[in-house]
């Protein structure tokens, strides 16, 4: 085991591959079993005769367990270390993928689903918090977007690839491979990356938790969660779940032109991971501020998904990479809000967000499903007005959350007379 640690003018080369690598690996994994649904969900609806909401709340058990872990996670990263934290995570997503794999029932698989949530959910927060521990400050930045990158290689992964490897093999043999190759991810960060001694946060656990509180009752938090969180909702319940059926039941694709087309969603995914951050830094330089930002591409996104609603007669694919692109600009909403906060509070400020929007990602996909549900089904076929219904409701909700934004101004905390935090 490697415990050693690196030199204080470590080599950008050598970061890249014992500490970049080994995270980036786990994040890839980490948003392949989020999407992974996408494709695998409509056969395993068909198999199981599953109505729209049990696939629905099936595929959104990941979320609860990932949102249920959030606010420990921020202080077990503190405490214990990235390292430490994600190794021992990802055997539980190792142990849910085997899980899944044997499901016979619904009960068994949202059981495993449910394991590989909370093995996943450090996915993004330790690399967050390895990149701070690792890299100077000026490569901060560069290393995010390189991070939130290696995500979106595992949403693609999660696309065309993972059609094409079930010809080859059952949905069954494909989650047995995806758990022999998170084990192997574990391995990987167990042995390779180096611990960095004097990083944990001070103070007992009591003191640590006792500061998660007046972040989530701060009213600037509840100024900008609700829009980042409705945003998040309408991109990422769908995005991992209900643009599969969408385009077989609404865009009459064959499975394998849906694959496609979900896969150029990810690829505006990942631009848009890119160029938002660009976009943000350029117009800051104006005087706009990320806020503003963040709720302009807010805005174009539920204006293209009205448009993927109301008018499907339009070409889906451009549509849809339109939707991936727009999707991330929510993104946009974090480093506003960890600047509100005192800077030991960061990572904290950052699991709290998590664990409220991930908690209402649970509620939204498995309500998509219930909604799909009010009109005539099959386990092969939902009906189109039920999406109008469905997509439409979010489309509500982030106008309201737009124009709660607007209306509800308080200040940063760190603009306020501070109260005392740990």
């Amino acid at each position: 085991m490697i415990r050693a640690t690196a030199p204080a003018k470590t080599p950008l080369g050598t970061l890249i591959l014992r500490i970049y690598l080994p995270f980036a690996g786990a994040y890839f994994l980490s948003y392949l079993y989020r999407a992974v649904n996408s494709v695998v969900g409509p056969v395993i609806a068909d198999e199981f005769a599953l109505a729209p909401d049990q696939l629905g709340f099936l595929t959104s058990a990941y979320f609860i367990m990932f949102a249920a872990v959030q606010l420990p996670l921020g202080v077990a990263l503190d405490r214990f270390g990235p390292r430490r934290v994600q190794t021992v995570l990802m055997l539980f997503a190792a142990a849910g993928a085997v899980v899944f794999g044997l499901g016979q029932s619904l009960a068994m698989l949202t059981f495993g689903r449910a394991l590989i949530g909370l093995g996943m959910a450090a996915g993004l927060m330790a690399a967050l918090k390895v990149i701070t521990l690792w890299f100077s400050p000026e490569r901060w930045p560069l290393m995010n977007g390189l991070h939130m990158t290696a995500g979106g290689l595992g949403a693609l992964v999660a696309t065309w690839p993972t059609k094409a490897a079930l010809t080859y093999t059952s949905w069954h043999g494909l989650f047995f491979g995806l758990s022999g190759v998170t084990l192997a991810s574990a391995l990987l960060i167990w042995r390779c990356v180096p611990e960095r001694p004097g990083s944990q946060a001070p103070g007992t656990l009591r003191e640590q938790f006792a500061a998660v509180l007046p972040i989530l009752r701060d009213p600037y938090f509840w100024r900008l969660v609700p829009v980042f969180t409705t945003l998040q909702c309408g991109f990422i319940g769908i995005q991992t779940l209900w643009i599969g059926p969408w385009l077989r039941d609404v865009g009459a694709q064959s499975p394998d032109r849906a694959a496609f087309t979900m896969l150029l969603t990810t690829l505006g995914m990942m631009a848009g991971f890119f160029v938002s951050g660009m976009v943000a830094v350029a117009m800051a330089r104006r005087g706009v501020s990320h806020v503003a930002t963040a709720t302009c591409g807010g805005l174009l996104f539920t204006g293209n998904l009205a448009l993927i609603i109301f008018v499907p007669a339009l070409p889906p694919e451009p549509l849809w990479m339109l939707f991936g692109f727009f999707g991330t600009f929510a993104i946009l909403y974090f480093p506003p809000l960890q600047q509100a906060f005192p800077p030991e509070l960061s990572g904290r400020v950052t699991t709290c967000i998590n664990f409220v929007t991930f908690a209402a990602v649970y509620f939204a996909q498995g309500g998509m499903g219930s909604i799909l549900r009010l009109w005539p089904y099959t386990p092969s076929h939902y009906d189109p007005q039920g999406y109008i219904a469905a997509f439409g409701l979010f489309i509500g909700l982030e106008l309201a959350s737009i124009a709660w934004l607007l209306l509800f101004r308080p200040r940063p905390l760190t603009q306020r007379a501070s109260p005392t935090v740990t």
